[in-house]
């Protein structure tokens, strides 16, 4: 993994998702204040020119802090807004297409949920994947029974990128996941569906140096 340390210096990939809170930036700010380094905006649902909006606002946020923006799926979103990166899904542009836009502008997260997706992404060029659900978690219900531990750890072996586990994550069960080889973790409700964001957030940096 050192080889991609110095492109990746986060473990903790927080991903948004508004109907959790109720002001998304100051979610956002919260949870930054904790620790958090990453964030990948995950609104779907919004029109493009309130979701570059929204990702210009959170640009400056993040770049406050020192950390890393990440765009789901909208390439140019993640270009227009100065992002640090985009998350592509399983049925998004292929990892190597956004290499031929973009360049090494951007950093490019794939979302996978079985080996065959993972290495596919690493193939076509991902810098990192999420894994999962590893456990179960309401929001990646429609994906599927939990893909487990042992394929996480599988995955982890075959794979020389950064693989985030994703899905069910708790400060519980994290050290299981993160000793199965996932280099990181990617929360949602774990720290937005939480009262406290900062406090919660800081909790999971703690455990993760």
């Amino acid at each position: 993994m050192s080889t991609h340390d110095s492109k990746r210096p986060f473990r903790l990939y927080l991903i948004t998702d508004g109907t959790l809170m109720p002001n998304l930036e100051e979610a956002c700010e919260a949870a930054l204040a904790g620790g958090v380094r990453a964030i990948q905006l995950r609104e779907k649902d919004l029109p493009v020119r309130e979701l570059l909006s929204l990702a210009k606002g959170l640009r400056k946020l993040t770049a406050g802090f020192g950390a890393r923006l990440f765009i789901n799926d909208r390439v140019d979103v993640a270009l227009a807004s100065g992002a640090d990166g985009v998350h592509l899904g399983v049925n998004s542009i292929p990892p190597g297409a956004v290499r031929k836009i973009a360049g090494e502008k951007l950093m490019i997260g794939a979302s996978t949920h079985n080996i065959e997706e993972a290495r596919r992404a690493e193939r076509s060029g991902a810098d990192f994947i999420t894994f999962g659900p590893v456990y179960e978690t309401p929001s990646k219900m429609k994906y599927g029974n939990p893909v487990g531990i042992k394929k996480l750890s599988e995955a982890a072996r075959e794979l020389s990128i950064p693989i985030f586990a994703l899905g069910g994550i708790k400060r519980d069960n994290m050290e299981e996941a993160l000793g199965a080889g996932a280099y990181g973790i990617a929360l949602i409700s774990g720290i937005f569906g939480q009262k406290n964001i900062k406090a919660q957030a800081e909790k999971f940096m703690r455990m993760l140096k």
